[in-house]
């Protein structure tokens, strides 16, 4: 019938609303990066380096930070990333495009207001728990939009990649279900919106490790050997790193920091040697339209997922101010995360939306090579100033901070620029 739409438009139609949608996820993601997540951590480390003292800092707004960081960019990322790619898969169903704004609505709501309330406390014995209770909301149609598929495979032949990133969806679940219980006890027995010390230290491993660690596990295994050249995963390794990751986690749950920190620092180096990242790669890399290095910056990545497992164990063991447990975890966070997203980010995001090239390999570089550079920084003047092993490195906090502000808003306005541009095949046709 003239007029009506055919198989090919609705297609077409429907790529165009992933990339829509997934942009908009991207972009939420890079906000609370850059506001809530990077600055407010630069705010923080400044205060915190002018009283050569984190005891006077308020808890909540150090845990504003790390809940943006962790929640707001990089589950932020995850989902909008698990909502186009098993879309394009042909994994769920038509629908997802619907569905994916409707739980970004409850994501950027949720995390915005989870925020605002540490920031400014205003109600937050009801606004922590909504704040809470709509990241879970955005959580759950996200997962039961992706387990409404039912693989033609039997679950054990599914691919090792896919069984990292279903592991890391049930952590993020799992982390979702932790964060608003704490939040209902913060809120009928605190005396702050801040998490206590002794659980927040328990929740930080479940948070870090239980989906960011094993999703960019699983997204490594589908993409490295590609991009990186390298052989496949060594696939039992992989799982045997799953299995340690996730009796690390609970042996911190349960409050066995120095097992945790030991069964961890070994899932991090099953991971490195499964992955085989430290291994010569067998083809050469796909470093088009990217920058060079970018293999580097991989490797250097897992470099820091090692380190800062065994900085985690100096710290069960010898930590008396939290300089330890806050350089492994900054080097966790940033070291590992943040710049596997560096790495991985601009090397995928710009084709999935919309099949664009890179704005410029050169600010990828640099906002590798400062994010690294800020990172060492940190992690070396945290340990020396806060244990007061050597008390004249309080000066280099705030730079490091700097150096990584800079970093954040380098690949900020790369990704930024790079959607802005058009897709690669009407700019060849412009030119």
């Amino acid at each position: 019938m003239a007029g009506m739409p055919t198989e090919p438009d609705r297609a077409r139609a429907r790529e165009l609303g992933l990339q829509r949608v997934l942009s908009a996820w991207i972009i939420a993601g890079i906000v609370f990066l850059l506001l809530p997540g990077t600055f407010l951590g630069v705010w923080n480390l400044i205060a915190i380096s002018g009283q050569h003292t984190a005891a006077r800092m308020d808890p909540a707004w150090i845990q504003a930070h790390g809940h943006a960081q962790l929640f707001g960019w990089i589950g932020t990322f995850i989902m909008g990333i698990g909502f186009y790619s098993l879309s394009k898969m042909g994994m769920i169903a038509p629908f997802a495009v619907r569905r994916a704004w409707t739980g970004w609505t409850l994501w950027t709501a949720g995390v915005g207001l989870r925020w605002a309330t540490n920031l400014w406390q205003w109600r937050w014995r009801s606004m922590l728990p909504a704040s809470a209770a709509l990241e879970l909301a955005a959580f759950l149609v996200f997962f039961f939009t992706v387990r409404g598929h039912r693989p033609a495979e039997p679950a054990a032949r599914r691919p090792v990649w896919m069984v990292l990133v279903m592991a890391g969806s049930v952590g993020f679940l799992a982390s979702l279900t932790a964060n608003l219980a704490a939040a209902v006890a913060s809120a009928a027995a605190g005396i702050t919106p801040a998490t206590g010390h002794a659980l927040d230290q328990r929740l930080l491993v479940l948070f870090t490790w239980g989906f960011p660690v094993l999703t960019i596990w699983g997204f490594s295994a589908r993409w490295l050997p590609v991009f990186l050249g390298l052989e496949a995963p060594a696939e039992r390794t992989l799982l045997g790193a799953l299995a340690a990751a996730a009796a690390g986690i609970l042996a911190a749950l349960a409050g066995w920091h120095t097992a945790s920190a030991t069964i961890l620092l070994g899932a991090a180096a099953l991971g490195g040697a499964a992955l085989r990242v430290f291994r010569a790669p067998v083809k050469p890399a796909k470093v088009l339209g990217v920058d060079a290095a970018f293999p580097h910056f991989v490797r250097v990545a897992y470099g820091w997922l090692v380190a800062s497992s065994a900085i985690a164990l100096g710290a069960a063991l010898w930590d008396r101010a939290g300089g330890l447990w806050g350089a492994s975890r900054h080097a966790l966070t940033v070291g590992f995360m943040a710049a596997m997203v560096f790495a991985i980010g601009q090397r995928v995001l710009p084709a999935f939306c919309g099949m664009r090239v890179l704005y410029s390999p050169r600010l990828m570089f640099a906002s590798a090579a400062l994010l690294n550079l800020g990172c060492l920084l940190r992690v070396t003047s945290e340990i020396g100033a806060y244990e007061s092993y050597l008390p004249a490195l309080w000066p280099l906090l705030p730079v490091s901070a700097i150096l990584e502000l800079t970093a954040v808003a380098l690949f900020a306005a790369n990704l930024l620029l790079t959607m802005g541009q058009p897709p690669a095949h009407l700019a060849a046709i412009r030119k």
